[in-house]
């Protein structure tokens, strides 16, 4: 078995959880490739096995690796969608960060998730991700996001206007700080923290949510991810930014955005009795009242 890991140089990947991972590997005689500046923060700080390979682009591991380990939190999970993209390896997320929707698998069980993805007792499940079509190459090569596309107001306190289409049928003008245009993961992500629905994975829906609009009847809306939305937005200042997951790009009003469903799918990895219901309970403290 081969396996990629990822991770940010951050406090919380040097642990000693970080350390019993790669001891784990070692005793599982599985090869293991990690993203050389990642390497390079943790090969000071811990001591690891040899003959440990490195990557550092999407190529090194497209067709050479069984699965991808995520360490960090959702923010670092979503980064890995670069280097997997539309080749199908499979992701697991461990979280050594806080809340963690997507890494989902706490730093305490570690080995009880090797010892499942040894013995084959876990589910992919395929997860959608949107496409920036319209400007192309806005985000270079790495178009398309798992959690949201995201229109914001830049540099002024006044609010902007956003124009939505639904394959090109206006939609509505939204007068707010901005916009979201999430998929069913990233439905419990910025889009929640601005009123949005939760969604089931495998919905097949996009859900376009305001930020903080000035009309208080603007709701969030869910529609099916077979549409193409284009957005157009105009403002006092000249610029507004744009985001996809972690990256944020600052863009003119004269250029308009259109976001389509990509046109391939990332694998997720879950573990022997995880699903989604278990993760929003778990994460969002459902059943847990004082009064109870």
């Amino acid at each position: 078995m081969k396996v990629a890991i990822y991770g940010r140089c951050t406090s919380d990947n040097s642990s000693s959880h970080i350390e019993f991972l790669f001891k784990k590997l070692q005793e599982q005689s599985i090869e293991v490739f990690v993203f050389k500046p990642f390497y390079d923060f943790i090969s000071e700080k811990l001591k690891l096995s040899t003959g440990v390979k490195t990557f550092e682009f999407y190529t090194d591991i497209a067709g050479n690796v069984d699965c991808l380990l995520s360490l960090g939190g959702d923010g670092t999970f979503l980064e890995t969608v670069s280097f997997v993209r539309n080749s199908g390896i499979p992701v697991l997320g461990i979280n050594t960060g806080r809340l963690g929707f997507l890494a989902n698998v706490s730093k305490t069980e570690i080995e009880k998730a090797l010892e499942c993805l040894m013995s084959n007792r876990f589910t992919i499940e395929k997860r959608a991700l949107l496409s920036v079509v319209e400007p192309q190459n806005l985000f270079g090569e790495v178009h398309y996001g798992l959690n949201e596309l995201t229109v914001l107001k830049k540099d002024s306190s006044s609010m902007i206007t956003i124009h939505a289409y639904i394959n090109d049928e206006y939609l509505n003008s939204y007068f707010a700080d901005g916009l979201i245009v999430a998929t069913p993961t990233g439905s419990t992500a910025y889009s929640l923290s601005c009123g949005g629905p939760l969604v089931m994975p495998g919905s097949e829906n996009f859900v376009i949510t305001p930020i903080a609009p000035h009309n208080l009847n603007v709701r969030p809306l869910v529609i099916s991810d077979n549409n193409s939305i284009t957005l157009k937005v105009e403002g006092r200042s000249p610029n507004y930014l744009v985001s996809l997951d972690s990256k944020t790009e600052v863009i003119d009003s004269s250029i308009q955005i259109k976001i389509k469903k990509a046109d391939f799918y990332m694998n997720f990895i879950q573990l022997e009795n995880q699903h989604f219901f278990n993760t929003i309970r778990n994460k969002l403290l459902w059943g847990l009242d004082k009064r109870n």
